[in-house]
Parts: C-alpha cells; sequence; structure tokens
C-alpha cells in the first residue's frame, strides 16, 4: 500500500493517517507557501490549519540587533539578551544553580529554547529556564514523535521471534517502511511481524 501524495488528501483526518518525516512536512509547506520552519508538532498544526482554510504564513525576518555581551549570568538575564547556548558556559552556570557537577540539559529545555528564539520572547530568562528543568514550568515541550522510529526498533528487537533475521535492523527498517507508508498505528507488535515477515526477508 503506497502511501497518496498530499495533494490527494482531503481532509487532516486522513493525511496524519499516514507518518511523515519532518523534512516531508518542511517541503509540503514551503510548496504550498506557508510557515516552513519549527519542530514537527508546529509544522503539523500549520498544515491543520491549512486544511480547515487558514493559511500561516512565514514570518519576515527582521534585521538582527547589535547587542551588548552579557558578561554575568544570574537568573533574572534574559535567554535573548545573554545569547543562550548549549555550550559549556551555560552548562557551568546551571551547574553551580542545580548543584550537578556533571550537568546536563534535558529535552525540554532545548525545546523552549528553541521556542523562546523564534518567537523572539524577551521576558524569558535563565530562571525561567532552571523552572522548566525542574518541571515547575511548562513552555514549550520535545516532540517525542520523533523517537517512535526508536521505540519500534527497540521492540521489534526486543520480540525473539525476530531474531531469525542475520539483520535485523534492515528487516525492522523494511517493516518500518510499510507501517510509516501506511495508515496503520505506528507501533511494533508481534501480530504485525507475523502478518509481514515473509515480505522482510532480504534477498
Amino acid at each position: 500500500m503506497e502511501r497518496p501524495e498530499f495533494e490527494s488528501f482531503k481532509t487532516y483526518e486522513e493525511f496524519i493517517k499516514y507518518y511523515w518525516y519532518r523534512e516531508e512536512l518542511i517541503k509540503i509547506c514551503k510548496a504550498h507557501g506557508l510557515k516552513a520552519d519549527g519542530s514537527k508538532i508546529e509544522l503539523l498544526k500549520v498544515l491543520e490549519a491549512y486544511f480547515s482554510g487558514e493559511k500561516i504564513l512565514p514570518k519576515k525576518k527582521k534585521a538582527a540587533k547589535r547587542k551588548a555581551v552579557v558578561t554575568e549570568l544570574t537568573l533574572e538575564t534574559g535567554l535573548i539578551e545573554c545569547g543562550f547556548t548549549f555550550g559549556n558556559r551555560f552548562r557551568e552556570f546551571f551547574s553551580k544553580q542545580t548543584g550537578e557537577e556533571k550537568f546536563k540539559f534535558n529535552v525540554d529545555m532545548v525545546a523552549t529554547a528553541k521556542a523562546v528564539k523564534e518567537s523572539g520572547d524577551e521576558s524569558f530568562t535563565l530562571g525561567d529556564l532552571l523552572d522548566i528543568y525542574y518541571g515547575k514550568k511548562t513552555y514549550a515541550t520535545y516532540d517525542k514523535t520523533e523517537l517512535r522510529w526508536n521505540k519500534f526498533v527497540h521492540d521489534f528487537c526486543e520480540d525473539e521471534s525476530t531474531s531469525i533475521f542475520d539483520e535485523r535492523l534492515k528487516a525492522a527498517a523494511k517493516l518500518w517502511a510499510i507501517v510509516r507508508d501506511s495508515d496503520r498505528k505506528k507501533e511494533y507488535t508481534h501480530e504485525l511481524f507475523e502478518e509481514f515477515k515473509d515480505s522482510l526477508i532480504i534477498r
């Protein structure tokens, strides 16, 4: 069963039954003059609006303003103001704030920093980002739909029945391609394996 072309879909509900990579969504949005940046969830919202008759257009880029470099970081320092990155300077800052020697940014901090920069929210501070770390606030959450392929492969390999394949990853990829391009649930089950195992044999 081949996945239909975008133009053939009449509703968002039909469209979302199929799996789409972020890169594919970007191409579709660009081809239709829509906003084509952001996470996969954001792109899907743009396309949902498109099917409802609303066009969310790309933002016009503003000329970058030159700002003074912030030398001292505090919890009141703005994320945009200090030119926040996930480099050592900011890792050390959060290491001191949390008392964790080997501090690691979590996925929601990453998603939030990206969203803050994209929206130009100058009111968001490093203290707010610390609250995201502790789960005290929510601003933007990590697009966990991107992890479906990883979970699919993990579950495929956990099923002892799939050990009949010397190259399990290639077999998993073939089965994923079948599921991805269909309107089935994007998850691995043993029943799915039994249904398609003959077509997974690599000749």
